[in-house]
């Protein structure tokens, strides 16, 4: 990744669009040389052309690197400061096939421009102050954001709402900073230094308001990560068929032979509209020789103990539902299994309804929720999907202006906020002011490693190399 220094008076160029074929490519080019290689490689179709108007679709032919028409494009040129990077940029919008893309981008590069690196685009736009870090981050979650709700919760934080709200928090800290710096060095005048009970209150406040944001880390995981929802239960209860019916094609394979699935088998869905990581594990038995079948299911127990929701999968042909003694004692194995997972995040599913209906009382057997389902026939799917939702969500899906930070926003959060506590603690042992401003320092510092006040060279390219070419 490119250095701050290293990039000053670079033009770089990239395709901005996903690979592959399609109606329209664009080609996006940021730095000094833009409106000259634009200039050079355009023959616009208007005799009136005299010249690129920023913010303004041009319509012509743009020329490859041997000054041949390639593609009939649209061309726009945005004059810095006022483009995303900060710096001048133009577009190419020409027609989506990889081969024209290669050839206009050929072209750039060969008017001065080099290949840009992985998010180098917005890196730039960092570094222009077009953006904060936690900006910049989210331009990454909006490309990849699996659901409606993910799109709300990226889009609050590249209006800034996360970084204003940080940088809110920061400033309480930086204000208790001055204060303690004045109080050090004017130790002898007084009123210089807040009181303990007003300076403690303040720096309650700034943790209530981290608290809140790492509150909204842990709501949105589900929707940011994908909520974990693992298929358990005895072999041949239906895992396979339950996970095909998820996901609308057979995924997994269904046999009469118990034990078919040997390992766990992992897919991305939705169900009700919640991305889920959809987990079918190997039937659980009592007795097994296979080696790797063991393995399964020992695989298969890590991933139900992990899960956000664990359907205990019940086979309906298996037991006399006409005794219910017997029904309890067929089905033992897996309220034991329920009550190790612990019963708030389990849901009895009693597979293969069509050939028998759950008997009264096995609801409270389970102490769980306990919903009937036909993998064959795709009876109960729909209710199945709710009732995983509402378990894995718990609360209101988000909203528009939620803020919910990411993984390396939360951890800067828990350790200032780890600060904040020892800061407290340093005050009620009436510890020096100079002492006191380490742990505000500390906390003021993680809260602008969110914003990149103060981010180093390693930790913006571990950021941005996550990004693609073009972004």
């Amino acid at each position: 990744m490119s250095t701050l220094n290293s990039m000053e008076g670079e033009t770089i160029a990239a395709v901005a669009t996903a690979p592959g074929a399609g109606g329209v490519g664009i080609i996006r080019i940021s730095g000094p040389k833009a409106l000259d290689i634009i200039s050079g490689m355009f023959r616009p179709s208007s005799p009136k052309f005299s010249g690129f108007t920023p913010r303004f679709l041009h319509h012509g032919h743009v020329l490859d690197s041997a000054g041949r028409e390639a593609d009939d494009a649209l061309v726009v040129y945005f004059k810095g400061p006022n483009s995303f990077t900060g710096e001048d940029c133009a577009e190419i919008q020409g027609h989506g096939g990889p081969a024209v893309l290669a050839a206009l981008l050929d072209s750039v590069l060969s008017r001065g421009a080099r290949m840009a690196e992985c998010g180098e685009f917005t890196r730039r736009a960092f570094m222009n102050g077009r953006l904060d870090l936690s900006q910049a981050e989210a331009v990454a979650e909006l490309i990849a954001a699996p659901s409606r709700e993910g799109v709300y919760l990226a889009s609050a934080k590249l209006d800034g709402l996360l970084g204003r709200k940080v940088s809110e928090l920061r400033e309480r800290l930086e204000y208790l900073r001055q204060r303690v710096c004045l109080a050090i060095d004017f130790p002898d005048e007084e009123g210089e230094c807040l009181p303990p009970q007003e300076f403690t209150a303040i720096t309650q406040e700034v943790a209530e308001g981290i608290r809140t944001l790492l509150a909204g880390y842990e709501r949105a995981r589900c929707w940011r990560e994908g909520a974990l929802v693992v298929l358990a239960g005895q072999v041949n209860a239906g895992k396979s068929s339950l996970m095909n019916a998820f996901l609308g094609r057979n995924r997994a394979i269904v046999t009469e032979k118990p034990g078919t699935t040997r390992d766990y088998l992992e897919e991305h869905t939705t169900l009700a509209g919640l991305p889920v990581r959809l987990v079918d594990t190997a039937g659980l038995r009592e007795h097994s020789e296979d080696s790797i079948e063991l393995e399964g299911m020992k695989r298969g127990q890590e991933m139900a103990e992990n899960a956000r929701c664990v359907l205990l999968v019940l086979d309906g042909k298996r037991a006399d539902v006409s005794s219910s003694e017997s029904l309890f004692a067929a089905f033992e194995e897996e309220k034991v299994l329920l009550e190790k997972l612990g019963r708030s995040r389990c849901i009895a599913v009693w597979n293969k309804s069509d050939a028998a209906s759950p008997p009264a009382g096995l609801c409270d057997f389970f102490g769980a929720p306990l919903l009937a389902v036909s993998s064959k026939e795709g009876t109960g799917i729909d209710e199945l999907c709710s009732a995983v939702r509402a378990l894995c969500l718990g609360e209101a899906s988000p909203e528009e202006g939620d803020l919910a930070p990411n993984l390396r926003q939360a951890d800067k959060l828990k350790q200032a906020l780890a600060a904040l506590d020892a800061l407290e603690a340093a005050i009620a042992l009436s510890m020096p002011p100079d002492l006191c401003s380490i742990h505000l320092e500390a906390a003021s510092a993680h809260l602008a490693d969110i914003t990149g006040l103060n981010s180093t060279e390693d930790t913006l390219n571990s950021i941005f190399e996550s990004f693609c070419i073009g972004k």
